[in-house]
């Protein structure tokens, strides 16, 4: 009885120390959005796929919430926040969609600690197939983990969210987000350069003379 006792605390002793092994999800999601929240400053390349549809760009972003793409394909489209006003520039329509922020939202970049922060909030938090890194894709020998987010209520825009993080860097490197109505937004990020003390006038955007502009462009009729 002696030795059953033994053997039993033993094996106990073993499973506790394999259990302290064991990240959860949302745990391990949580060192990802506080890593996020050390980063001051970012640029990477950005590759957006809808559909049938393909845009790539480099991404600038700094805290809190300063945000520009610059479009590579559709070539000179940018787009720009500056904390106040959203501006999105069409070349193809030599227009200029400009519109002002509201206080009220809560919005957030998926790349960024805000927004990272509320989908914690808003989502629920698993991991695809574990916590050990998998191939990004099925021929690809980088390794990433990956989260499945589903959405808490339906007033969400997207009903589930597939986060693809590197393990090494706790960098994002794939974002797939898929609406209520089907469709599938793929923002892959890439080439990072972090804390690189970006100046605020590289989000200071100067419409081309030749642009037409629409204000209030999300309200208008």
């Amino acid at each position: 009885m002696k030795k059953i006792y033994i053997s039993v605390i033993i094996l106990l002793a073993a499973t506790l120390a394999q259990a302290q092994d064991i990240l959860t999800a949302g745990a391990f999601f949580k060192t990802i959005s506080d890593y996020y929240g050390t980063i001051s400053d970012y640029q990477a390349q950005m590759d957006i796929t809808v559909g049938r549809s393909a845009m790539s760009g480099r991404v600038s972003f700094k805290r809190p919430e300063l945000l520009r793409i610059d479009f590579t394909t559709p070539k000179d489209q940018v787009i720009v926040y500056n904390g106040e006003m959203l501006t999105i520039y069409l070349p193809d329509r030599a227009a200029a969609l400009n519109q002002a922020s509201s206080p009220a939202g809560r919005g957030g970049a998926l790349a960024t600690a805000q927004g990272l922060n509320l989908l914690s909030r808003y989502y629920t938090i698993v991991y695809e197939t574990g916590q050990d890194p998998v191939s990004l894709d099925a021929n690809s020998p980088e390794l990433v983990v990956k989260l499945i987010l589903s959405r808490r209520t339906n007033s969400e825009e997207f009903r589930t969210i597939r986060l693809s993080v590197s393990p090494d860097t706790r960098l994002i490197r794939r974002v797939e987000a898929t609406t209520t109505k089907g469709e599938l937004f793929v923002f892959s990020f890439s080439s990072y350069v972090i804390n690189q003390g970006i100046a605020d006038q590289r989000f200071i955007y100067d419409t081309p003379v030749s642009a037409n502009e629409y204000n209030d462009f999300l309200f208008a009729e």
